[in-house]
């Protein structure tokens, strides 16, 4: 029979994924056969799957964990905003649609929780134990009726939660107590123990606020876990954003902030090089003094490229791709470098067509088919920035609803200037390394060997986590929970 456990929060962001993330990983060292699943993200950050199916990227990240491949059940429902309070709605895998927030909440949802009973079927057939991610809080009045991903879950599955608050960002205590008071008496039932997360500090200060909740709640704390500096596992939600920078490298790389910037775990791995200065760019003078600059994929590309002329960072790129610094799209970011984009189903605004930058000799046209799958390039052979760059094997994975006329081609080179629309491209070791080499060379720097391997980083760090979680937590009485 399956085991199941529900990690849910107090508000967004209080670490529900990573909670999620860690046990995946505890329980697959353990032995057990284990899959995440979270019912409905809300996210621009995506992967797609080995057959070509959409999903959010923190479940790709507890799949890691749990030593699986990632799967579409593992999140049946996606939305990803486009804009003006609409969603682009993903069952499936697959594009069913753009919908307003009313539209969606107040008619279409319990129609996706069918997508989500199959998916919990699916995978209750093949594991032992499932991990389940909320969204949000439960205690949201004005959405529960109609909400999928939180308490209708657990009843469906009468599964215990376990209830997360974040301490780093204050109020706690009256989260956890307000959480509690709002949900009701069958709901407040299926919550059989509290975490407290992020916690920086002594913890034996905290032991008469422990005390005071259980009293209060009636809940047991199961435990404190602290706050885990450069933790290392990729992101859904780009309030992260600001914990992705890094300092002291010689390479500026200025990653610019889209509106509707999707997929920024592309860059991370470029943060994590020793010899990289990386960081999200919010206003033109940023762009003043970076070796490279990235324009990232973008849920909206016509929007956002009208934004880029708005508030003038399509002449600040302009002017840096005549100076010589290193210009990269990825994706939607790509197709704003080319010459024209049209539009003449007006999926994404009202303008049938606008001018790119025109810093690479593509077009792009926009249809209602969306392209996702992934991508394996055998060889990748070009110069830039007068260096020859030759890479083997590299992959990665495509998601964009444009068609540029590349012909086979899946990059485009014009001296400094590089567009794809690969994601993940950046986090092939060898490419990787090769790529700062270049812009190295151009600023008279020696190249370095490559020596890092993103892939078994990501392998250590969930090591890491799932110990500091192991010994925060009282495994005991959480096995007892989830029997």
């Amino acid at each position: 029979m399956t085991k199941f456990l529900m990690f849910q929060g107090t508000s967004s962001h209080v670490g529900k994924s990573i909670l999620t993330t860690a046990l995946c990983r505890i329980f697959y060292r353990d032995g057990r056969r284990v899959a995440p699943f979270k019912a409905q993200n809300m996210a621009l950050n995506s992967f797609v799957t080995a057959d070509g199916l959409e999903m959010g990227r923190a479940q790709v990240a507890q799949a890691e964990a749990a030593g699986l491949a990632p799967r579409v059940e593992m999140n049946p429902v996606l939305l990803k905003p486009t804009g003006n309070q609409t969603s682009q709605v993903i069952i499936n895998g697959r594009a069913v649609g753009v919908m307003s927030a009313a539209a969606y909440h107040q008619g279409y949802s319990l129609k996706a929780f069918d997508a989500v009973k199959a998916a919990l079927q699916k995978l209750s057939a093949e594991f032992d134990t499932i991990i389940i991610e909320g969204a949000g809080s439960p205690a949201e009045v004005n959405l529960k009726a109609n909400d999928i991903v939180n308490m209708r879950v657990a009843k469906y599955l009468n599964a215990p939660v376990i209830l997360v608050a974040d301490i780093d960002r204050g109020g706690a205590l009256a989260s956890l107590v307000g959480t509690l008071e709002l949900l009701d008496d069958d709901e407040r039932d299926l919550v059989k123990g509290l975490v407290i997360n992020k916690f920086r500090g002594d913890v034996n200060l905290l032991l008469p606020a422990v005390d005071f909740l259980e009293r209060k709640t009636l809940k047991p704390v199961l435990g404190i876990v602290p706050f885990i500096e450069k933790l290392g596992i990729d992101d859904e939600d780009s309030v992260s954003l600001d914990d992705k920078i890094s300092s002291g490298g010689e390479i500026s790389i200025a990653v610019i902030r889209l509106g509707k910037l999707s997929n920024f775990t592309d860059f991370d791995s470029l943060a994590g090089e020793a010899d990289v200065n990386l960081f999200y760019a919010t206003a033109p003078a940023e762009l003043d003094g970076a070796d490279v600059i990235i324009l990232p994929g973008s849920k909206n590309t016509s929007e956002d490229l009208l934004g880029l002329r708005a508030n003038h960072f399509a002449e600040k790129i302009l002017q840096r791709a005549a100076a010589g610094a290193a210009i990269v799209g990825i994706c939607g970011g790509f197709q704003m470098l080319g010459e024209k984009i049209f539009d003449p189903l007006k999926t994404e605004s009202n303008h049938i067509e606008l001018d790119g930058l025109k810093l690479l000799p593509i077009e792009t046209t926009f249809s209602a088919e969306k392209f996702t799958r992934q991508v394996t390039l055998p060889e990748i052979d070009f110069n830039f920035f007068c260096s020859r760059i030759v890479s083997e094997n590299l992959s990665g994975y495509e998601i964009h609803a444009g068609a540029s006329n590349l012909g086979d081609k899946k990059f485009i080179v014009n001296k400094n200037v590089f567009g794809t629309y690969v994601h993940g491209i950046f986090d092939n070791d060898d490419f990787r390394r090769k790529f700062l080499n270049a812009v190295r060379r151009k600023k008279n720097l020696p190249p370095l060997e490559a020596t890092r391997n993103v892939q078994a980083e990501k392998q250590k760090n969930y090591d890491r986590l799932a110990n500091v979680v192991r010994e925060s937590l009282n495994m005991n009485l959480l096995e007892k929970i989830m029997a």
